[in-house]
């Protein structure tokens, strides 16, 4: 059975930083990333990697987020600095399979920035 579990969100402070994690279990995986859905909107792509490290960044985040990924550990982390308002959303990892290319999603992890 394949899962994804998110940690690392909270609270944040206008101009803070946060980093989020996603560990995911029973398959491998190609394409990893984040997305993001802020209340009343529609989910948004965050930022995705490759296993061999190349990157696509969503246009909201490009510039202020990092997205690495640990293969040997099926792990995922997203960095994103200078933290708006804005940014303020819940937060789902997803993976893709390698066969069949399936997708799958993380419960999903509160990010709030806020003072």
């Amino acid at each position: 059975q394949v899962q994804l579990v998110e940690s690392g969100g909270g609270l944040v402070q206008p101009g803070g930083s946060l980093r989020l994690s996603c560990v995911g279990s029973g398959s491998i995986f190609s394409i990893m990333g984040w997305y993001r859905q802020a209340p009343g909107k529609q989910r948004d792509l965050v930022a995705t990697i490759t296993p061999g490290g190349t990157t696509v960044y969503g246009n909201s985040v490009k510039g202020r987020s990092t997205i690495t990924r640990d293969n040997a550990k099926n792990t995922v982390y997203l960095e994103m600095n200078s933290l708006k308002p804005e940014d303020t959303a819940v937060y789902y990892c997803n993976a893709r399979t390698p066969i069949r290319s399936r997708d799958y999603w993380g419960q999903g992890i509160q990010v709030t920035v806020s003072s």
